[in-house]
């Protein structure tokens, strides 16, 4: 109790401070959502402002989330989170907050809890059209928009969208442009997932953590980005595994990251290593000759590799994984 008691005095004594001069005008559309399920919290935002990811979302582990926007006062981010963390509802947090801020007419705040409670406010002078729409576990907000349907259009699409919650999270995003958006235009977008389970080190619990920060269609690019990011996670799964020595499950990891961007050498060169290393060369070989014929350098890189301890040092088996690369560029 007390040191709740001390955060919501020190917040009280700033308020007249920080909370009257840090405005950033960012109106956009946002949602902060938790996932049941999983555990995993999230939130997601567009706007027609550079870099609107480094202002708008705030997320923690087992702590909670939080959409700070319209006249932004950043601080409501990480205050937000250290209320949540030190035992308030998201409710709680948010007016604890509010009651400090002599700008609150201005601001557009949603929380969440890792309960899944959430808490918002639209304040009456942010700039038509401004709203929020509060579902189960989730909540989606918007100012200065082109129609007052925003968002409740990204409340129906976030409920009828499946996969994880990153997908989930980039469907309201999607149906928020597709009713008109912003009315000023597009110009960045972010989003941040975090584990269902804190690990004690925020960093190592993001699973997604991705920024457009200045792009002519800001969704399309996050999207791609996601699919990305999606084959980094199997990779990074898979080397995981590769250094347990499960090679088999480190196999099943490289194969689905190959799956999502096949396009990517870096998703080939490293599954074929590891095949080759695991004993299945005449499996790994195709991967070779289509990663080393895709750029060069992979051929200068794979010798590399005996040198550092990351492949077997087999001279017959290093030759012959050489030998399907193309002759010597010029």
């Amino acid at each position: 109790m007390r040191k709740i008691s001390f955060i919501f005095l020190f917040i009280v004594f700033i308020g007249s401070f920080s909370y009257s001069n840090d405005i950033r005008p960012v109106p956009t559309y946002s949602i902060v959502a938790y996932d049941p399920e999983t555990g995993q919290l999230g939130v997601a935002v567009q706007s027609h402002w550079f870099s609107v990811g480094s202002i708008v979302p705030w997320v923690e582990a087992e702590v909670g989330a939080v959409a700070t926007q319209s006249f932004v006062d950043i601080s409501y981010g990480p205050l937000g989170l250290e209320l949540m963390k030190a035992g308030k509802s998201a409710e709680q947090a948010l007016q604890a907050l509010l009651k400090a801020d002599k700008n609150k007419s201005v601001r557009q705040v949603a929380m969440i809890d890792f309960k899944g409670r959430v808490a918002v406010h639209t304040g009456k002078n942010c700039i038509p059209e401004a709203g929020h729409y509060i579902g189960k576990n989730y909540s989606c907000q918007a100012n200065l928009m082109l129609k007052n349907t925003v968002w409740k259009a990204m409340a129906v699409a976030f409920e009828n969208a499946g996969g994880e919650l990153v997908d989930r999270l980039m469907a309201a995003l999607e149906a928020a442009e597709r009713e008109g958006g912003d009315i000023r235009g597009k110009q960045s977008a972010a989003i941040i997932v975090v584990r269902g389970k804190s690990s004690g080190v925020w960093w190592k619990d993001r699973i997604y953590d991705l920024r457009v920060e200045d792009h002519s269609n800001p969704l399309a690019e996050l999207k791609r980005l996601i699919k990305l990011a999606k084959a980094y996670n199997h990779m990074n799964r898979g080397d995981e595994y590769l250094a347990e020595k499960k090679v088999k499950k480190a196999l099943e990891e490289y194969k689905k990251a190959m799956e999502l961007y096949p396009e990517n050498p870096e998703m080939i060169f490293w599954p074929a290593v590891a095949l080759a290393a695991s004993g299945k060369v005449e499996e790994s070989l195709p991967l070779f000759k289509k990663v080393f014929s895709m750029d060069y350098n992979w051929v200068i890189l794979f010798p590399r590799l005996p040198e550092v301890g990351q492949f077997p040092k087999d001279e017959n088996l290093i030759k012959r994984i050489l030998s399907v690369a193309p002759k010597k560029r010029k």
